[in-house]
């Protein structure tokens, strides 16, 4: 079902496939894992399948109770890839990594759980405490594998994980908010909201409230400085094992460096794009880390 929205077949292996979707649908990624070494990259490619494979899922336009059995297949599915015998093409692919670099069962779990939050929902208006939560699940726990394949599976790395995760998702957030709102999301913090004064039981109307930049930019500053930390943990890292963590870090402290710069009125303008790195900035970043 999801790996078929993938146009991924479930009965060979086809890393090529594999590599052009996530090509497709991230640029980002796609060159800062091209870096890497084959079994890492071919790692690291088939484990942002499965999560696109999942995501699907939440994000489809199916039904609730197919969105539940589709999800169902999936723990199924990494319950046998950690004791059985698979049978979608994106989990067997990862049975190598799963064995090269020991990676966890919880953590494909906890992505399973955090596409549950999005398919359960729509999410509007989650506490910080329930925000923090998605966060860890759909972002920091692909952190958690990533680490592991690129080498730094102790805690240096999973400390890279936990605020590079929680900062890329909040970027992403918050540069999502009006594409978020048109399918009935909203992330940003309930608190928040209410501190600003925002009404969320609409939220196709909360850019129009005045407090929603001071919302926007309260959850910017939450990531900036998980940034900052992301910079500590990257420091207490072998260099060469983190390349691909710097790049991604690069082009999305860049990209909310340059909104956090934009003017209260851009921000709160849902015909702007906010989408301010582009294709070809992404690549010179990935060089020059290629390099190093």
């Amino acid at each position: 079902m999801a790996a078929q929205s993938c146009n991924i077949s479930h009965d060979n292996i086809d890393r090529d496939k594999i590599a052009a979707m996530v090509k497709k649908a991230s640029s980002s990624f796609y060159w800062a894992m091209r870096i890497l070494s084959k079994p890492k990259r071919d790692a690291m490619f088939a484990v942002y399948a499965f999560c696109r494979a999942v995501d699907d899922v939440a994000d489809g336009n199916i039904e609730y109770s197919v969105k539940q059995t589709a999800l169902k297949r999936w723990r199924d599915e990494v319950d046998a890839l950690y004791g059985g015998m698979p049978k979608f093409s994106i989990i067997q692919a990862l049975k190598k990594p799963v064995a090269d670099f020991g990676l966890r069962q919880e953590d494909f779990i906890a992505v399973i759980d955090g596409m549950q939050m999005d398919a359960d929902g729509p999410v509007v208006a989650p506490s910080a405490q329930e925000l923090d939560v998605y966060c860890d699940r759909v972002a920091s726990a692909v952190g958690r594998l990533c680490v592991c394949i690129f080498g730094e599976p102790g805690e240096n790395g999973m400390q890279l994980a936990y605020h590079q995760g929680r900062a890329l998702q909040l970027t992403n957030i918050l540069r999502d908010v009006d594409e978020d709102a048109g399918d009935g999301r909203l992330y940003l913090p309930r608190e928040l909201l209410e501190k600003h004064g925002v009404p969320f039981d609409d939220p196709m109307k909360v850019m129009d409230y005045p407090g929603f930049v001071k919302v926007w930019r309260e959850v910017a500053e939450q990531a900036s400085e998980h940034y900052l930390e992301t910079r500590k943990a990257l420091e207490k890292c072998k260099r060469h094992n983190v390349r691909a963590s710097i790049i991604m870090m690069e082009v999305y402290e860049r990209n909310l460096k340059r909104m956090m710069a934009l003017d209260d009125a851009v921000i709160a303008d849902r015909n702007v794009s906010k989408r301010l790195v582009g294709k070809f900035e992404k690549l010179v970043i990935a060089l020059r880390y290629a390099l190093v």
